[in-house]
């Protein structure tokens, strides 16, 4: 990542690569096995077993939409001239479907705001990436790695 800057020293445009670095592949696709695991075991498990994979895997999905939620106020804090509104709003949507997603006693409704959570990441990532508010790599990435803890998430709302 290098920057460009005025004369006054403000900058104007982040300059990143366009690759997925190999770090952000271990990091983006390591988090979403335990969606998968915790899917397959809804499947698998007796009634018990299962509704104590579910709650688990939907805290680590909460968790997880949380921390994107995070992420995207940490980009925003290099956007020229301050963070913009709809990044703003972006961010406390993500994070107000996170704490849904962790803290609703049905666990249908934390299972469906989570899966809207994240189908949401699959749509914006990229066009935030297009609009370098997020790293051009955002565009690659996100709509292979994300629909994974979608499709987990709906296979999980099926088995409730």
């Amino acid at each position: 990542m290098s920057l460009e800057y005025d004369p006054q020293g403000v900058p104007l445009q982040v300059r990143e690569a366009r690759h997925v670095p190999w770090l952000s592949v271990v990091l983006g696709y390591g988090p979403m096995l335990p969606l998968v695991i915790g899917a397959v075991l809804a499947w698998v498990l007796a009634a018990g077993p299962a509704r104590l994979a579910i709650v688990l895997t939907l805290t680590w999905g909460g968790a997880i939409l949380a921390f994107l939620a995070g992420v995207r106020r940490g980009l925003s804090f290099r956007t020229p001239g301050g963070a913009r509104l709809s990044q703003i709003a972006t961010m406390m949507a993500l994070f107000m479907l996170a704490i849904g997603g962790l803290a609703l006693p049905s666990l249908v409704a934390r299972t469906v705001l989570l899966a809207i959570g994240f189908a949401a990441i699959v749509v914006l990532d990229p066009l935030a990436a297009q609009q370098q508010e997020a790293p051009p790599f955002f565009a690659r990435l996100r709509p292979l790695q994300i629909p994974i803890a979608v499709v987990s998430l709906i296979a999980i709302l099926i088995r409730l």
